[in-house]
């Protein structure tokens, strides 16, 4: 083998398709975009979801449900996780950013205590909202409660 007689493997080349050449090539007058209409034009572009004159799927497929753009979304913790993130984690205060620092909340997290289990450690807390049971457990085990917003 010479570099004169080098060539590329069988297969790996292919000719340009020339549209437009006339009609001895076959893919003459109309380039192989078929006749007349938007899509043999220059420039074409069809709107998204645009199906043809057929009823589009965002229309044909009915809305179903209510999404409240008021609704507050809150992490939840129970009184029965606090007692092992507390020794896990060695927290005293139960704050948004002692639990945003040992990674158990995002940055912009709402927290709030539900009453469910038993506390047995004395914490403090400093959350968003609390449940009335949840605040009542947490004062009989000598802690406090303090909502943020």
């Amino acid at each position: 083998m010479n570099l004169h007689n080098l060539q590329p493997a069988q297969g790996a080349t292919h000719k340009e398709k020339r549209l437009g050449r006339g009609e001895a090539s076959g893919k003459g007058g109309t380039s192989t975009k078929g006749n007349k209409g938007g899509q043999s034009r220059a420039g074409y572009s069809s709107k998204r979801a645009h199906e043809g004159g057929q009823m589009p799927i965002q229309r044909r497929i009915p809305k179903r449900g209510f999404n409240n753009i008021h609704r507050v979304e809150y992490k939840v913790f129970n009184l029965g996780q606090i007692d092992q993130l507390a020794e896990k984690y060695a927290i005293t205060e139960f704050s948004l950013e002692t639990l945003y620092i040992n990674g158990l909340i995002a940055q912009y997290d709402n927290v709030k205590i539900l009453g469910n289990g038993d506390l047995k450690t004395k914490l403090n807390f400093k959350v968003n909202a609390v449940s009335e049971k949840a605040k009542k457990a947490i004062e009989a085990a000598g802690g406090s409660v303090e909502i943020v917003k």
